[in-house]
């Protein structure tokens, strides 16, 4: 079992891009967390040493025995593709649902949860407005949340940034729609999981605290496309077309990149909302952690790739 103190560890959805990671900083911090996920045998072969357990959110039998004896959760589980199995948005909200008062009923102290930058008040895209329902609904159903909201997370893993590189790769010439020059506020994995790790200890209100955070240069997609060109030594021709419609934006990026259409759309559809940090909260709450700047950010992940 996972221990901080007299603190028992679960982290949900260790087999995703972040989840692995956290499971390895947290080991590597001397943790032994719980690890979870529907497919336990995959956890058990990566990490023999840990305690793996079998959680499917949508399954309301796998959670409680999962959360038993648990005082820290990560919650980690989300759904990008409106796929055979159904609506996203639905999805998630189920299983935040479910998640939530299981977490209640075994006693679990305090949720953490990663979910997406964006103003409450502006036009969200449905993934963006999912990602939001799924912390309102974890504190709504369950333990004290603390919900950290990131843009990209710059790392050799993520979907969005297999797109982004890419392109570069791929293309001498690309006509890009009108999303690239939105506002975005990417941040490296490494302080991502700085922040995950540091969310065990930070003093949490009653209900849902919510953390944004993001790397030091607000840029946008544009931008991070010439910044990957420029450290392959490639000069790539980048012609604005501003009615390319989401739709097409998505067929195009499936046919170019390796990333699908049907995951490419959600992602697309959130590069429409700025996703910049509005206040100073996560420098408040975390004074240690200076998250790197995104071309250092960037030469990591392209050294991973």
């Amino acid at each position: 079992m996972g221990n901080v103190g007299n603190m028992t560890i679960v982290v949900t959805g260790a087999t995703g891009a972040i989840g692995r990671r956290l499971v390895d900083r947290l080991t590597a911090a001397g943790e032994m967390p719980r690890i979870a996920s529907r497919e336990p045998s995959k956890l058990r072969a990566r990490w023999p040493d840990l305690h793996a357990v079998e959680l499917d959110v949508l399954r309301p039998a796998t959670i409680g025995p999962a959360l038993e004896g648990v005082s820290t959760a990560y919650y980690l589980v989300h759904s990008m593709e409106s796929a055979a199995q159904g609506n996203f948005k639905q999805r998630d909200a189920e299983g935040a649902s479910l998640f939530g008062e299981a977490a209640l009923d075994a006693g679990v102290k305090r949720v953490i949860y990663l979910g997406g930058l964006g103003d409450d008040d502006d036009d969200l895209s449905e993934h963006l407005e999912s990602r939001h329902e799924t912390g309102r609904i974890l504190a709504e159903t369950g333990p004290p949340l603390l919900e950290f909201r990131a843009s990209m997370v710059v790392s050799a893993e993520s979907a969005s940034f297999t797109m982004l590189t890419d392109l570069v790769k791929r293309l001498p010439a690309m006509v890009v729609p009108r999303w690239v020059d939105t506002p975005s506020q990417p941040i490296a994995i490494d302080d991502v999981l700085s922040y995950l790790v540091a969310g065990l200890d930070t003093p949490l209100e009653p209900g849902r605290s919510i953390v944004e955070i993001g790397g030091p240069d607000v840029t946008s997609y544009r931008h991070m496309i010439e910044t990957v060109a420029a450290e392959r030594g490639r000069d790539p021709l980048i012609v604005g077309v501003p009615l390319l419609s989401l739709s097409l934006s998505s067929q195009w990026v499936g046919l170019v990149t390796s990333v699908s259409p049907a995951l490419a759309r959600p992602l697309i559809e959130g590069m429409t909302t700025p996703m910049v940090v509005r206040g100073d909260e996560a420098r408040r709450r975390f004074p240690d952690i200076v998250p790197m700047p995104f071309v250092e950010a960037l030469r990591r992940a392209l050294a991973e790739a």
